[in-house]
């Protein structure tokens, strides 16, 4: 079973991947590249030392970058005296064989790889040897290799990694995150290599260009051939902006013939969202990362590269676009920020993503709504005698529990809404909506009545899945712009913005009334109950104290439903 405190460590690693994966694609050259990734596997993933290992054209692997973290960049470290040394690419298949395979890594305890491991340079910090407690201990002479390929899966090279710095062999989730770095590493790598061979192409095709016209057949040549997408734009005359030459590989790319491309251009296959990026990019050099249609309706991401091609006499005479297909990148950026925003077993927004949303929602405005007030349309008063908050009555009641040491301001406030230059509709309590002073955002705090006993007489695979069947319930009712967030363990909450008390209470209904029909779970029929607080977010109130109304009021009608019998718990 996970530890309490897992999710966090996972949150933190995969934030640290979205990083380290921004600066490989931020580097420059191949040499920036490579040594993004020895900084990446040390001071991202935790590591003591690594060195990425390049195949070289001869088949044979050399030591592109190090990184020692003890160093500090001794050139005499042990890690830097390998910086150049050669590996024979036979040695290192032995090599990679000879391990124990987690997943894409490849890992090689002490002694096992015999003489093969002497003849190659890796990352070693050169420690002395030492009584090792357990087998889960890192030995200084276990190796960690992890393979990078291309997409063809020909060998790229090795990234070799010593010591996690917690002293211990990683674990699954190490494991995990050093394979992704290692998979995105790899297509840096390539990417570098690529922009390294075009721009080496581009510059001799400039200084063609100054020497001699007849340069034309050699452009002509690399554009045709050219492993990635390339595009010719006219910059004058009647078909200006127009695609006026495009190579096979774009054609490929966007699953477009020659003919149809000629006849559009860039700004007609971006994507709606797109077309102001692809404006703001400069012609004199730009570049862009946008979505470009294909022939059957998707949409590919891609790195849009210009250069203005100019003629000595003439000046500039047409925008030459280097089209890169950066779309699996993308995607996984999009998975990594999706896992640390949402909730690994629901796939609900989860803690940090609500309170995200509410932030966009509220503001600090001293016109806004106090917390006296919203409490008080929280719970209008009733008549002498009815209960209110906490069990007190009246209105004395409801002044108790806002002075009860909550920390709410009781001063009232008025004029929301009014114009002061902010581009913002505050978030009010109902009465202030009606008034046309803001608009209602009503949270629903949710907690399952009867899900311990299911997770203590059927185990937590049965929780899991009530939980499962649950959000699916809860989302299927809401409208389409609300919000279903699980906070954690039972807890659920819901956003629902422009809603009065009514449609608030009605929405409630619908929700308890979903939740209450049987799960089925492994041909056995469990039911849960929902208790739910309904608070309103405003504008001038924090989102703990939000989060903090809603959970009270919850918890008012927890007691009540049991009779009283019902206590907070712990945490």
């Amino acid at each position: 079973m996970e530890t309490e405190s897992e999710p966090y460590v996972r949150l933190a690693t995969l934030r640290t991947l979205h990083r380290l994966i921004a600066d490989l694609n931020a580097a420059q050259s191949l040499a920036t590249t490579l040594q993004a990734v020895v900084e990446g596997a040390v001071t991202g993933l935790g590591f003591d030392a690594a060195a990425v290992n390049l195949v070289r054209p001869d088949g044979d692997l050399v030591v592109a970058a190090v990184r020692d973290r003890a160093a500090c960049g001794d050139p005499f470290s042990p890690v830097s005296d390998i910086l150049g040394q050669t590996g024979s690419r036979a040695s290192w298949e032995r090599l990679l064989r000879s391990g124990e395979h987690w997943g894409d890594l490849v890992f090689v305890p002490h002694g096992q790889a015999g003489w093969v491991e002497l003849e190659l340079p890796t990352a070693r910090g050169g420690r002395p040897a030492e009584i090792w407690p357990d087998d889960s201990a890192w030995h200084p002479d276990d190796l960690l290799l992890a393979p990078m390929y291309t997409p063809g899966r020909e060998l790229l090279g090795v990234l070799s990694v010593d010591r996690p710095r917690n002293g211990r062999r990683p674990g699954v989730w190490v494991r995990e995150a050093l394979e992704m770095f290692s998979l995105q590493a790899a297509i840096a790598i390539g990417n570098a290599r690529l922009r390294s061979d075009m721009q080496r192409a581009l510059v001799r095709l400039e200084q063609e260009q100054k020497a001699l016209r007849a340069s034309e057949e050699s452009f002509r040549h690399a554009f045709e051939y050219a492993p990635s997408g390339m595009a010719i734009t006219e910059l004058h005359g009647e078909n200006r902006a127009q695609l006026s030459r495009v190579n096979d590989a774009l054609c490929r790319l966007l699953g477009r013939s020659r003919s149809s491309l000629r006849r559009q251009s860039f700004a007609d296959l971006a994507h709606p969202e797109d077309r102001a990026l692809l404006e703001r990019t400069s012609a004199k050099g730009g570049r862009a990362e946008l979505r470009l249609a294909r022939r059957d309706g998707s949409y590919l991401w891609v790195s849009l590269r210009n250069s203005v091609v100019a003629d000595a006499s003439e000046g500039p005479r047409f925008l030459l676009t280097h089209v890169e297909d950066i779309d699996e990148r993308k995607r996984h950026e999009l998975q990594l920020a999706h896992r640390a925003s949402h909730d690994a077993l629901t796939g609900l927004p989860n803690a940090a993503e609500l309170k995200n949303r509410l932030s966009t929602r509220l503001c600090t405005r001293p016109e806004a709504p106090t917390g006296a007030a919203l409490a008080a349309a929280a719970f209008p008063p009733g008549p002498p005698g009815s209960p209110g908050p906490n069990g007190a009555s009246g209105a004395s009641g409801l002044d108790a529990w806002l002075g009860g040491g909550h920390g709410y301001d009781l001063t009232a406030f008025d004029h929301l809404g009014a114009g002061v230059g902010y581009d913002h509709e505050h978030a009010v309590p109902p009465e202030a909506a009606a008034q046309g002073r803001g608009r209602c955002l009503a949270v629903l705090f949710c907690d399952l009545d009867g899900f311990k006993s299911i997770n203590d007489r059927f185990g937590h695979n049965a929780g899991d899945a009530v939980l499962i069947e649950v959000a699916r319930r809860l989302q299927h009712v809401v409208r389409e712009g609300d919000t279903v967030a699980r906070l954690g363990g039972d807890e659920f909450v819901v956003l629902a913005d422009g809603v009065d008390q009514e449609q608030a209470k009605d929405l409630a209904d619908r929700l308890r009334t979903a939740i209450l029909p049987p799960i089925r779970i492994e041909r056995r029929t469990v039911r849960v109950g929902v208790s739910m607080g309904i608070g309103w977010a405003g504008c001038g109130m924090s989102i703990d104290e939000v989060l903090h109304t809603a959970d009270e009021l919850m918890y008012v009608e927890k007691r009540s439903r049991s009779g009283g019998r019902s206590h907070r718990r712990a945490g």
